[in-house]
């Protein structure tokens, strides 16, 4: 069995360790947020990013919906892949939950 061995320079050392600084300070302003190996994984294998957001959130669909003025029946058909959501409706969507579009892209 081969072994491999990857070397860093002291340049990549220190631009990953500023990279870490950047994120912890993020994180300690509320710029950023961790999220569960459990709900990364799910979105990973393909689930709908609006559910697993709501969920992660702890909001029913109701809730989700109430918060971005739309309506719970086309929520639900958003979560489930049944219709395509507007870019109006994902701006909408992505304020309730208080993340970026991007996260939901």
């Amino acid at each position: 069995m081969a072994l491999i061995q990857f070397i860093t320079t002291p340049a990549e050392d220190l631009a990953d360790a500023e990279s870490v600084s950047v994120f912890k300070r993020r994180l300690a302003n509320g710029e950023e947020e961790l999220m569960s190996a459990e709900f990364a994984n799910r979105i990973i294998d393909g689930e709908s990013k609006v559910k697993v957001w709501r969920e992660c959130r702890a909001m029913s669909a109701v809730e989700l919906a109430e918060k971005a003025a739309i309506s719970a029946a086309i929520l639900l058909q958003i979560e489930k892949g049944e219709r395509e959501a507007s870019f109006d409706t994902i701006e909408k969507i992505a304020a309730a939950l208080k993340l970026s579009v991007d996260d939901l892209a």
